[in-house]
């Protein structure tokens, strides 16, 4: 999980809030908005966790915004693990700063926004392509889609246990 910075075409910025399963490299939410706190981040995570269910851990970098109150509660009373990566070391979460790179040069570096409805309607159709239209060479060739099914399928060894970014 990550934040991301962009702006609107009259130059106003925006934030981005970007949730990656580790395991799968499925997309699980990119969500923008002018201010994102601490509450922010939770109400996010409650709607990705009624979806894709409590991760066991997380990895965070020590943003204001990972560091709340909020967040560690909300941690704390679902036994989630935050794992926080060492100050000035974005290589410690390497999954979600490559993916933040995807979603830059593919996705904010390629489109103006007129709003943030537009940003968000941009990232979500973006999103749904990069889940279920893009092989991943790490993957198998598979679609992060494809793999998380595969992986969870009755046919699989033992399906993995997957951490978020």
């Amino acid at each position: 999980m990550d934040f991301m910075s962009d702006q609107l075409y009259c130059g106003r910025r925006f934030r981005l809030l970007t949730l990656v399963d580790n395991f799968s490299r499925v997309s699980l939410a990119i969500e923008s908005g002018q201010r994102m706190t601490g509450d922010h981040v939770v109400q996010i995570l409650e709607k990705v966790c009624k979806v894709h269910g409590f991760p066991e851990v997380i990895q965070v970098d020590n943003g204001p915004e990972f560091i709340s109150q909020s967040l560690d509660w909300w941690a704390y009373w679902n036994k989630v693990k935050l794992d926080f990566s060492r100050p000035g070391k974005p290589t410690d979460n390497a999954v979600i700063e490559s993916f933040n790179g995807r979603v830059r040069q593919e996705c904010l570096n390629e489109n103006w926004f007129l709003s943030l409805e537009d940003a968000q309607e941009k990232l979500d159709q973006w999103r749904k392509d990069y889940n279920q239209n893009r092989p991943h060479s790490s993957l198998g060739q598979l679609t992060p889609n494809e793999f998380a099914v595969r992986q969870c399928s009755p046919t699989s060894a033992t399906p993995q246990s997957p951490n978020t970014a």
